[in-house]
């Protein structure tokens, strides 16, 4: 007879190998609050955002880079495709691995928590490629010092040469085609404090890579609705996400 251990892990097996049956052949990416961490395909629209899958050092039980995926990704895309002009739908996003060439097929990139990068080689050399060509990543979900520090790091690996300037309300990437007053609404809602958000800049002047440190703008995108997340600061965390795409399409 096998012991109950064994047969525990016989059934769990079974129900991961249903699991895989029904996902087809959708790439499993790990699990998330309970839930799979699929691939998406995405229809052929003109705006595909791409969400970076990168090695990890494990701070955040290694799915940082998923947190409020999928939800996050399609309520702004349905955000989008309702106040621009952008051919955009609701499933219009995609998972891609840093390490792999794909990146370079889309030129708008979201990085949730960065404090947990711990870039390969490849990874290195894709992201130094990435912004030198001009495409734009918008980097959310992270506080503290140690997670500046790690983000910081890993880019300065990229591109040694460069480094963050801190950007203000007034300049163009927040201005794109929503107003925005101020960045410290959302602060009371989110952890670290003091909200401030930092750029890469390339050779054109145009920025390339957009960290918003002490924010999360996803927590807005997927819990909008929710009475923890108040109309104002939700409608402007939609309004950075919105103008940071446009910048990315234009600039």
């Amino acid at each position: 007879m096998r012991s109950t251990s064994t047969k525990t892990k016989l059934v769990v097996a079974a129900a991961i190998a249903g699991f895989a049956v029904t996902c087809g052949a959708r790439e499993l990416f790990g699990w998330w609050r309970g839930e799979p961490i699929l691939q998406n395909s995405p229809p052929k629209t003109e705006f595909i955002a791409a969400r970076w899958h990168f090695t990890t050092n494990g701070a955040i039980g290694h799915m940082g880079w998923a947190h409020n995926y999928p939800y996050s990704d399609q309520n702004l895309n349905r955000f989008l495709d309702r106040t621009t002009g952008l051919d955009v739908e609701l499933m219009s996003y995609r998972i891609v691995s840093l390490s792999s060439d794909e990146i370079f097929d889309y030129p708008f990139a979201y990085v949730s928590e960065p404090g947990e990068m711990e870039l390969t080689e490849k990874e290195v050399e894709n992201l130094r490629q990435y912004l030198l060509r001009g495409g734009f990543v918008l980097v959310d979900d992270f506080d503290g010092p140690w997670q500046w520090e790690q983000l910081r790091s890993q880019v300065k690996r990229a591109l040694p040469d460069w480094d963050f300037v801190p950007v203000t309300v007034d300049h163009p990437v927040f201005q794109m085609i929503f107003h925005l007053d101020d960045l410290q609404g959302m602060a009371e809602y989110v952890p670290g404090g003091q909200i401030a958000y930092y750029a890469l800049v390339d050779d054109r002047g145009n920025v390339v890579m957009l960290a918003g440190h002490n924010n999360d703008l996803a927590n807005f995108w997927e819990w909008y609705e929710q009475r923890s997340m108040p109309l104002k600061p939700a409608a402007d965390a939609f309004r950075v996400g919105a103008n940071a795409v446009i910048y990315a399409l234009t600039h």
